[in-house]
């Protein structure tokens, strides 16, 4: 016979308490009230598809960024390989993030400045 961790009662109750307030605060209520570990709760609930994984964010709250996404990034604004700057991955993550700024704020310039075929004609002597 196999030995029964959660009764279809308790399960209903925990996934029913998690969906009302899905937080870490509740698992550990929930582990403590039914004398589980956080991990057995978590499990069950991730077996019952409710379960939701809190995601990662910085301190300033946005979603973390890898160093080659930003060199990605910076390749794409400037057309560029992403190859051809791969080496730029080894640069500190705060001056690739100076560096893509940087690029952004240069292009906006220059979408300001009259493109060449729109130079008055009394100019074009």
């Amino acid at each position: 016979m196999k030995n029964v961790n959660y009764t279809p009662e308790v399960t209903s109750a925990i996934v029913e308490s998690y969906t009302n307030n899905p937080t870490m605060d509740t698992v550990r209520a929930l582990a403590e009230t039914y004398e589980k570990t956080t991990k057995s709760i978590i499990g069950k609930l991730s077996r019952e598809g409710v379960y939701q994984k809190s995601s990662y964010t910085t301190k300033t709250g946005a979603k973390p960024i890898t160093k080659g996404e930003i060199v990605a990034e910076i390749a794409d604004k400037l057309d560029l390989d992403p190859e051809t700057v791969a080496g730029l991955e080894k640069s500190p993550k705060a001056s690739l993030v100076l560096v893509r700024d940087a690029i952004s704020v240069v292009r906006e310039a220059a979408m300001e400045v009259v493109e060449f075929d729109e130079i008055p004609v009394e100019m074009q002597m």
